[in-house]
């Protein structure tokens, strides 16, 4: 039983859901809002508190982009938490590949940074107790309908991996939507790196499936925009069992914190060409995800960016 979780990118979409499914289960006591707007943080907590009847939500401001504002957010914890769910993130604005001051893209500080940084000061400050769940994606293994390929690297080592999270390996016609599945699958190996690294906790990678009712495709090129808001979302993907509502999506979060049937180390999300339904081990389709090398040499490249 999880009595306290902290949700990052908890204002909408996944993390408020998660956040109001989690309420909902007996002995949640504290469930802490990661956000980085405070004005829609707290309108998010008037929600969850009118939907759930209960007053157990507590605003932490963080921006995950920021190394700086992680590490003052976990600085301000009072008291260890038994989950965290690293959800925040999209698609990078609209200047995906640009590089931040800490030399990575917009879109690897958006999704993965801040997340490396609060994860190792929880574990380092004694502030995490029993599991955390990082939001992956099925662009990780590829994704055919999505025009997504499978992450394609010569060598997997550890300056490789740092052309990824720098932006040179993908050179200046760059599709946002293939970045992303890369730096996905540099996050799925980070996970695991850092599972075998903590065996006294459970670290464990989730994809959300293809879900309506985020804000995750706002960022894309607006012809990307529109295809899939107006063709894709609401015709194609619906046909073909590909997308399913934000509770569903979810779920997967809650049930990746509270099951402990989801192992320690790996990478769940949707069978293979798939977007929805049940989760399976993803090293199964993409047998890199359960190589140990690529793990901590993706694991090593990401820290080289950390001070």
């Amino acid at each position: 039983m999880n009595k306290s979780i902290l949700i990052t990118g908890a204002n909408g979409g996944l993390g408020k859901e998660s956040a109001r499914q989690l309420a909902l289960i007996d002995g949640t006591e504290k469930i802490y809002l990661a956000c980085r707007n405070l004005s829609k943080a707290e309108e998010a907590k008037q929600s969850l508190e009118k939907s759930t009847g209960r007053t157990i939500f507590e605003i932490v401001i963080m921006d995950v982009s920021d190394p700086a504002s992680v590490r003052s957010a976990v600085a301000k914890l009072s008291q260890p938490i038994d989950a965290l769910i690293m959800n925040a993130g999209g698609m990078g604005g609209k200047s995906p590949m640009d590089v931040t001051s800490n030399g990575v893209t917009s879109l690897f500080a958006a999704n993965v940074l801040g997340h490396v940084v609060l994860l190792d000061e929880l574990i380092k400050e004694k502030k995490l107790t029993k599991v955390a769940l990082y939001a992956g994606s099925e662009g990780a293994r590829g994704v055919e309908d999505m025009g997504m390929n499978q992450p394609d690297l010569k060598t997997s080592s550890v300056d490789e991996f740092v052309t990824v999270i720098d932006g040179a390996f993908f050179g200046e016609a760059t599709d946002p939507m293939e970045a992303y599945g890369y730096i996905k699958y540099l996050a799925a190996l980070w996970m695991s790196s850092e599972a075998r690294k903590n065996p006294d906790l459970r670290l464990i990678t989730v994809s959300p499936g293809f879900t309506s009712g985020t804000a995750v495709m706002n960022d894309l090129p607006l012809g990307k925009k529109l295809m899939f808001k107006y063709i894709m979302m609401p015709i194609v993907a619906p046909l073909k069992g590909l997308v399913h509502k934000l509770e569903k999506g979810a779920k997967r979060f809650v049930d990746g914190i509270t099951d402990d049937s989801f192992k320690s180390g790996v990478f769940y999300a949707s069978k293979a060409k798939l977007l929805t339904g049940p989760v399976i081990d993803q090293s199964t389709i993409f047998s890199n995800l359960n190589n140990s090398s690529y793990q901590d040499n993706a694991n090593a490249a990401i820290h080289r960016f950390i001070q």
